[in-house]
């Protein structure tokens, strides 16, 4: 009947529209999106009390007065976004005990002024991780507990990998119109630590093409991404396999750069044929030359959005450089590899705090402000001049 093949072609029309909806964000969208974040900057954050993500998140241990307090030292600083990252045993084991308390997180950074990108997969660092009580850190060692996500047994086992379809649209549909998460960090550097096991990183890019697959079957409103971190980038002959997939999927261009401010400017340009927003979410490793002074005031003046590695200093132990795997230190290093704070709120470099401060308009009172850009009444951020 004549109504009958009107509503076959409007079910055409509605499922055309769906597939359109739900594939990759046009350039001028992503463009429209970036132009309504103020210029993104802040940290990858874990509270000082926790050694990985686990314990950040696990019921006995999710310690909210730290995070409060240490959110606090990134609104003083004029941060506005935080990277954190999320589990997927945390989620597996209490699925509506995990989301209430991702839920008590964003209420804490949203009352700090401070927008969340969610990461929930991760292949760097030990493999094997487990539920309940997580190692003490080992002294004067980088990262000595933390834990990959969701580890090697399901990663190497490409029929396990279906086993993350549930937590990743839980979580994506859960938090799909939650205006304090920025973005949804699929897979934080897939193939990394590929002395695992053989062939990690074709197993790491199945596993992406899964997790974007499912991640635009919900469609959130909030970008998807998977950041490249390492590779050359400068023309779309050199791209590894995983570096061509993340570029052509990701919505925005997210990268990591631990280099000095040439390297940084040397990414930006690679990265800027790609027409869409650009976003560095790992940066600041002061001795390979990525320090604050150098890199931060370029990513300003380009607004590419700056996400340091590490915050407070505590049981990460992110002080000490990556070397401290196979290198002996038995004490402090003079000059700290990450993080910005020491557990008491004072700074390892208080130039820095300076130079932070005055990029994000919060250093100078009104005795001050004659000649600089920004000018901060009792916590009132004025803007004088661009």
């Amino acid at each position: 009947s004549t109504w009958d093949t009107k509503k076959m072609y409007l079910l055409l029309i509605l499922a055309l529209f769906s597939i359109v909806e739900s594939q990759r964000w046009p350039p001028e969208k992503a463009k429209e999106w970036y132009s309504k974040q103020k210029w993104l900057r802040g940290s990858n954050f874990i509270p000082s009390t926790a050694i990985n993500q686990l314990e950040m998140f696990q019921p006995e241990t999710f310690d909210l007065p730290t995070i409060d307090r240490e959110l606090g030292y990134a609104e003083q600083l004029g941060f506005n976004s935080m990277r954190v990252f999320l589990h997927y045993l945390l989620w597996k084991a209490d699925p509506k005990g995990f989301i209430e308390r991702m839920e008590k997180y964003l209420t804490v950074a949203d009352r700090h002024g401070i927008s969340t990108m969610w990461v929930l997969l991760d292949d760097c660092w030990n493999p094997y991780p487990k539920l309940g009580k997580q190692p003490d850190p080992r002294p004067h060692i980088h990262n000595s507990g933390w834990v990959q996500s969701p580890g090697i047994d399901i990663l190497r086992d490409l029929k396990k990998h279906a086993l993350l379809e549930g937590y990743v649209k839980d979580l994506l549909r859960h938090f799909a119109n939650d205006k304090r998460v920025l973005l949804w960090d699929l897979y934080n550097e897939p193939g990394n630590g590929g002395g695992d096991f053989p062939r990690k990183a074709e197993h790491s890019l199945e596993m992406l093409k899964k997790l974007f697959g499912w991640a635009r079957e919900i469609n959130p409103p909030q970008p998807i991404i998977a950041a490249v971190w390492e590779g050359d980038w400068s023309h779309p002959s050199r791209l590894s396999p995983l570096n061509k997939y993340q570029l052509e999927n990701s919505d925005v261009i997210i990268f990591h750069n631990y280099g000095n401010l040439n390297s940084m400017k040397n990414c930006y340009n690679a990265l800027l044929q790609y027409g869409r927003p650009i976003i560095c979410n790992e940066y600041m490793a002061r001795p390979a030359g990525s320090t604050f002074q150098g890199v931060m005031p370029f990513m300003k003046e380009k607004n590419i959005g700056a996400y340091n590695w590490g915050f407070v200093s505590g049981k990460t132990q992110t002080l000490y450089p990556w070397d401290s795997w196979s290198k002996n230190y038995t004490e402090e290093p003079k000059v700290w590899f990450h993080d910005i704070f020491r557990t008491d709120g004072s700074p390892f470099d208080a130039s820095e705090i300076k130079l932070i401060k005055d990029l994000t308009c919060l250093l100078y009172t009104s005795d001050a402000a004659d000649d600089t850009p920004c000018v901060d009444l009792g916590g009132r951020r004025i803007i004088k001049k661009k």
